[in-house]
């Protein structure tokens, strides 16, 4: 019995997963089945979807969801397309590369309340960019750039770009790069070659790059609530289910809340994967 088992996997090695399966059980099997089990239990009564009913009913709740996909979506379209040529640049080997990567991902080392504060301080109306647009007569009066929807755009390029180039440059690297010259020496251009050859091999990982760009753009709260507009433009679903549990102390809503954004990032996901592959069935060819 124990070499038949051992030669479908199961041996005294399989006892390796058990801390991560613990680890999964604990951090996120528990919450979630907790969380999903007290969002049908409503806090005014009316049956167990009541709180899912209230939600796409009350047109301040509803509008939630599209304010936090207006910003995650463009956000994530972003920091990918942005990431393509920044890791194309950086992909090979020259003086300097190291410092150059080490600028780029510097923003993760901020965290998204330092990256607030210093979008206060450089967009702001006495900030520095509107007075330089002011002394150069660019403008007449200072932009409107922060607590609004554009600060915390701003908000998700600077913490959000870093993990995009980073995932984005790992698939670059492991794609063959004689795969490139062998589409050069048969003649096909720049363009040719990033469209036909790199492009469909890069796909996948920028598929993949998008989802969590997109996972990680939606749960906006911070930025949301310090260079944003939380009460209007910029009231994302993660403040409306913060306000629900903690402030009018209706758990039951704010449990529906956080259920309803993660079968949106979830919805999100599975349509890229579909796009996926049907653009690209092959393998890679990279390290992710």
């Amino acid at each position: 019995m124990r070499h038949r088992l051992a030669e479908r996997g199961v041996d005294r090695n399989l006892l390796l997963l058990l801390p991560g399966v613990a680890f999964l059980l604990v951090l996120f099997c528990y919450p979630f089945l907790y969380g999903l089990q007290l969002s049908f239990q409503p806090k005014e009564g009316g049956g167990p979807l009541a709180n899912y009913r209230t939600f796409f009913t009350d047109p301040y709740l509803r509008e939630t969801l599209w304010i936090t996909l207006r910003l995650a979506v463009p956000a994530a379209l972003v920091n990918c397309l942005a990431a393509v040529p920044v890791a194309f640049r950086t992909r090979g080997n020259f003086r300097g590369r190291r410092l150059m990567i080490t600028l780029l991902v510097m923003p993760i080392t901020l965290g998204t309340v330092l990256t607030a504060q210093g979008l206060l301080g450089y967009l702001g109306p006495t900030g520095w960019f509107n007075k330089i647009l002011l002394n150069l007569g660019l403008v007449d009066e200072p932009l409107g750039l922060v607590h609004n929807y554009w600060g915390v755009f701003a908000s998700l390029i600077i913490t959000g770009f870093p993990f995009s180039y980073l995932l984005t440059l790992s698939y670059l690297t492991g794609i063959d790069p004689s795969l490139e010259q062998a589409a050069s020496t048969l003649g096909a251009n720049r363009v040719q070659r990033f469209r036909h050859v790199m492009l469909p091999l890069l796909a996948p990982g920028l598929a993949i790059t998008f989802c969590l760009s997109f996972v990680l753009a939606f749960a906006v709260f911070p930025s949301a609530q310090l260079v944003g507009d939380p009460r209007g433009s910029t009231h994302v679903m993660s403040i409306e289910a913060y306000q629900a549990a903690f402030q009018d102390f209706d758990y039951s809503l704010g449990s529906a809340i956080a259920m309803l954004m993660g079968a949106v990032m979830l919805v999100v996901v599975a349509l890229v994967m579909l796009w996926r592959s049907m653009l690209y069935r092959g393998s890679t060819g990279g390290k992710g």
